[in-house]
């Protein structure tokens, strides 16, 4: 089953069923809500029927607008921590966003007026479904709802204005999420083993597979339900494989009017165009 937040013609949002060419439109503001419903959500959603928007044309809100937590990973591929100098990690590197980053699967990625180090980072999202605490990795998976696709579009020289990384990773309007929620019963386990690139203006820039991931979904989970319970709808952003401009000789950097295109095989694509954010900063 695939579900996805579109934005309503006459305002608002609605958490939706693909049918075919079709949204079905289910009964709940958002993906994130709709998983919070119960611990039936995915048999109730499977059956419902309601409204249909065709597909073609939808506007696609982030999956889960406003989660209770954005948990993200760096450093989880070995082709990311070769480039960017670092020594493998013995244990998960978190940091976290805010929802205010969060943008849709086609809207435009703002880049900041104060930095022109804008980079992408093509991640496998995992949303959670049911509440987890103190869970071992060969129970965590029961507690996904899906997978899907995020960029977690970095501001660099922010991000590394100091040594913790928030700074540079939760920029107003960065980070698309997208398009669908996909249901792991139509991935394989983990979602381990599926094609992950990233394209800017055509030209593929990373490629990688979810099977390299250095601590795997199962493990994040178990990982992070050790410190603090995760919630229905909390959305967890894996890391990013090598090929980041940031890693590159020389650097190469987003500009406005460039398009980013993220593929996750199965999942679907996230297609951004990089807008200046016109609004003035403080001088």
């Amino acid at each position: 089953m695939r579900l996805s937040t579109v934005r309503l013609p006459a305002g608002g949002t609605a958490a939706a069923r693909y049918d075919g060419d079709d949204l079905v439109l289910l009964q709940y503001d958002d993906v994130g809500a709709l998983l919070a419903s119960g611990k039936d959500w995915m048999e109730w959603a499977a059956r419902a029927d309601g409204d249909r928007l065709p597909l073609a044309g939808a506007s696609l809100a982030p999956v889960v607008p406003h989660p209770n937590k954005i948990i993200c990973l760096g450093l989880n591929y070995a082709s990311h921590i070769a480039e960017m100098g670092r020594p493998t990690p013995q244990y998960p590197t978190l940091f976290a966003k805010y929802d205010g980053s969060l943008i849709g699967a086609n809207d435009a990625i703002l880049a900041p007026a104060v930095s022109d180090q804008l980079d992408w980072e093509a991640e496998l999202g995992v949303v959670v479904g049911q509440s987890a605490r103190h869970v071992v990795p060969a129970d965590a998976l029961a507690h996904v709802a899906g997978y899907t696709v995020v960029n977690d579009i970095t501001v660099r020289d922010w991000q590394h204005r100091t040594r913790e990384f928030l700074a540079g990773k939760t920029f107003e309007s960065t980070t698309p999420v997208g398009p669908a929620l996909v249901t792991p019963d139509e991935l394989p386990a983990g979602a381990s083993g599926l094609d992950i690139s990233c394209q800017v203006d055509g030209v593929v820039m990373q490629h990688s597979t979810t099977a390299d991931l250095l601590f795997s979904a199962a493990h994040i989970i178990a990982y992070v339900s050790t410190i603090i319970t995760l919630l229905p709808g909390d959305v967890i952003a894996t890391g990013t494989p090598g090929g980041v401009g940031a890693g590159r000789d020389p650097q190469i950097f987003l500009a406005p009017g460039q398009e980013v295109v993220t593929r996750i095989e199965g999942i679907g694509e996230l297609r951004n165009t990089v807008t200046a954010d016109l609004a003035t900063p403080p001088g």
